[in-house]
C-alpha cells in the first residue's frame, strides 16, 4: 500500500505514523511568548480566541480557512494573473478548473464560500420555506433565516455520538428526510444542502451511497440538490478509504461522481484550493440566469466575482491539486494521529477522526462546566493559556439565543484543533497532544466563562466573555508550578 492510499506511512516498528509529504522552502516566524504575557492576551481578548493577536500565537489551529500552504506551482500561477476587470484570462482558466474537477459548465465566482451562500439564499429561499441538510453551518443558517427560511438537520442517530465506529456519520437520515418533505410539502422545499464535510459535528464526511438515496428522494419530489464543497477534496478522500466500491476509484473520479448528484455546487476556495475567494456552479443556464445578476450587484463582475485575478489564478491549479492524493491526504492523516493518541491518553475526542481538525469533546474533558457556562470557549482560552495554541470553539458560543433571551444549547461542545493543510509538522503536532494532556490532568482547575459583550449575529467573532471564578489566575500558577521558566 502506498503512502498516499494509506494516509501515513508504517515505520519498521509497526506504527504509522504520518509524514510530511512536501519540503519546506519558505518558513514564517512563530511567537511562543510566556505564560504572563498569554493571560493578559487572552484577557485583552474577551476570553474569545478570535480576538487574539496573531503576534501573541504559537500555533493557530483556530480553522483552515485561508490559512492552507499554497504550493509553488500556484504561487508561480500568480504571476501570470490577466488584471482585466472584465474578460479576464484567469477567470477563463478558473473556469476550466471547475469544469474539469467539479463537471459543471457555468461558473460563478465570488469572494468567499458565505458570499456563495448569500446569493444561493437570495435567490431561492421565501419566507416560511424549509432547508433539509445534514448538519447546519454559522453563516449557512444565518443567510438562510434572513431570508424566512428555517434549516432542518437531518442527521443519523451515530451523527451525535463522540466515539463510534460508523464511517459516515456525516450521512443524511432518508427516513427523516422524506417525513420532512411530506409534512411541510416539497413546493416549501427549496433545495436539499449537503455538506461535505460536517464542519460543525467534527468534519464527518457522507457516503456516495447515501448521496445517492437522497438524490433520488429530490428527483422523487422535483427539489434540487445543492452540495456545499467546501471540504468535498476530504470527503473524498474518506470515500476512497471506507467505501468498498470506490477503494480503486481515483479522486479526480470520486469528485464528478459526487458533483454529478448536485443542481449546484458552492464551495470557499479559502478550503478546498487552498487561497482565498470562492464560487458556484451549476450545469443549469436557467439556474445561473437566477442567480448572476446578484453577483454583479454584492459581487463584483462575473469574471472576478470579488477576488483578485491573482487569488483566481491560485484557486485554478489548487482545484486541480485537489484531486492529488498527496495533497488531500495531509490533513486527514495528521489529524487521524493526533485523535488516536489523544484517544490512547483517555482524553475525550469526536471518532473516527474526520476532515478539518481534532474536535475534543469539551463536555467530556470538563464535565464539572455547567454547558450554560460555555465548557468549549472555556477549554479553548484553557488551551492557549498553557500553551499558545489558538483552537476554535465550537459549541453554544457558536449558537444564539431564542425569542425569550435564553440560549439554544448546541448539540455538542466543541473545541477544535485545525489541521490546515501542509502547515504543521509532526513535532509541532506532538507538542499539541502534549499541552492537551497536562491540560486533562489539571482539567478540574478549569471552569467557566459568561459574556460580558454579545453581539446580535454570529456572536462567537466578535463576542467577549469573562471567567464566571479566578480559574485562569490558578491555571497559570500550575502551569509554572510544573514548567517552570519554561515557555
Amino acid at each position: 500500500m502506498t503512502p498516499q492510499s494509506s494516509g501515513g506511512i508504517k515505520f519498521s516498528n509497526g506504527m504509522n505514523i504520518p509524514v510530511e509529504l512536501h519540503k519546506v522552502r519558505v518558513v514564517q516566524k512563530l511567537h511562543l511568548k510566556p505564560v504572563e504575557e498569554r493571560y493578559e492576551a487572552i484577557e485583552k481578548g474577551g476570553y474569545n480566541t478570535f480576538q487574539l493577536n496573531t503576534n501573541d500565537i504559537f500555533l493557530d489551529m483556530l480553522t483552515d480557512s485561508g490559512t492552507n500552504a499554497m504550493s509553488d506551482n500556484q504561487v508561480a500561477s500568480m504571476l501570470r494573473s490577466d488584471d482585466a476587470y472584465a474578460g479576464s484570462q484567469s477567470f477563463y482558466r478558473m473556469e476550466q478548473a471547475v469544469r474539469d474537477v467539479f463537471g459543471k459548465k457555468w461558473v460563478l465566482p465570488v469572494h468567499q464560500g458565505r458570499a456563495a451562500e448569500n446569493i444561493i439564499s437570495q435567490t431561492f429561499i421565501s419566507k416560511g420555506d424549509v432547508i433539509p441538510m445534514n448538519y447546519h453551518f454559522t453563516t449557512t443558517m444565518a443567510h438562510m433565516e434572513l431570508n424566512g427560511g428555517k434549516v432542518f438537520e437531518i442527521y443519523t442517530d451515530e451523527a451525535l455520538k463522540i466515539k463510534s465506529d460508523v464511517l459516515f456519520k456525516g450521512n443524511i437520515d432518508t427516513v427523516k428526510l422524506e417525513a420532512l418533505i411530506d409534512q411541510y410539502g416539497p413546493e416549501k422545499v427549496p433545495f436539499i444542502r449537503m455538506e461535505a464535510s460536517t464542519n460543525l459535528i467534527g468534519g464527518q464526511p457522507f457516503s456516495i451511497q447515501n448521496m445517492m438515496e437522497v438524490k433520488a428522494i429530490a428527483d422523487k419530489y422535483g427539489i434540487m440538490m445543492v452540495l456545499d464543497a467546501s471540504l468535498i477534496g476530504e470527503n473524498a478522500w474518506f470515500i476512497k478509504q471506507r467505501e468498498e466500491e470506490f477503494k480503486n476509484a481515483p479522486v479526480s473520479e470520486i469528485l464528478l461522481t459526487m458533483c454529478g448528484m448536485a443542481d449546484i455546487v458552492y464551495f470557499s476556495s479559502r478550503k478546498v484550493s487552498s487561497t482565498r475567494g470562492g464560487g458556484i456552479a451549476t450545469n443549469s443556464e436557467e439556474l445561473y440566469m437566477k442567480m448572476r445578476d446578484l453577483v454583479v450587484l454584492f459581487e463584483g463582475f462575473t469574471t472576478y466575482g470579488g477576488m483578485s485575478v491573482r487569488e483566481i489564478e491560485a484557486m485554478a491549479v489548487g482545484l486541480y491539486e485537489t484531486t492529488d492524493e498527496t495533497v488531500i491526504s495531509q490533513s486527514p492523516s495528521f489529524i487521524e494521529y493526533t485523535v488516536n493518541e489523544l484517544d490512547k491518553l483517555g482524553i475525550p475526542v469526536i471518532m473516527p477522526a474526520g476532515a478539518l481538525g481534532c474536535h475534543i469533546d469539551a463536555m467530556g474533558f470538563l464535565p464539572h462546566v455547567p454547558q450554560k457556562e460555555y465548557p468549549a470557549g472555556a477549554l479553548a482560552a484553557a488551551l492557549y493559556l498553557v500553551s499558545g495554541i489558538r483552537g476554535m470553539e465550537r459549541g453554544t458560543i457558536s449558537s444564539i439565543r431564542d425569542e425569550n433571551g435564553n440560549d439554544i444549547l448546541a448539540d455538542v461542545e466543541l473545541l477544535r484543533l485545525a489541521f490546515p493543510r501542509r502547515v504543521f509538522t509532526l513535532s509541532q503536532t506532538m507538542f499539541v497532544i502534549d499541552r492537551v494532556q497536562w491540560l486533562h490532568k489539571n482539567r478540574e482547575l478549569v471552569g467557566g466563562l459568561e459574556f460580558v459583550e454579545e453581539p446580535a449575529v454570529l456572536r462567537f467573532f466578535n463576542g467577549k466573555l469573562k471567567p464566571t471564578s479566578d480559574w485562569p489566575q490558578k491555571l497559570m500558577a500550575k502551569f509554572r508550578e510544573d514548567f517552570g521558566n519554561s515557555l
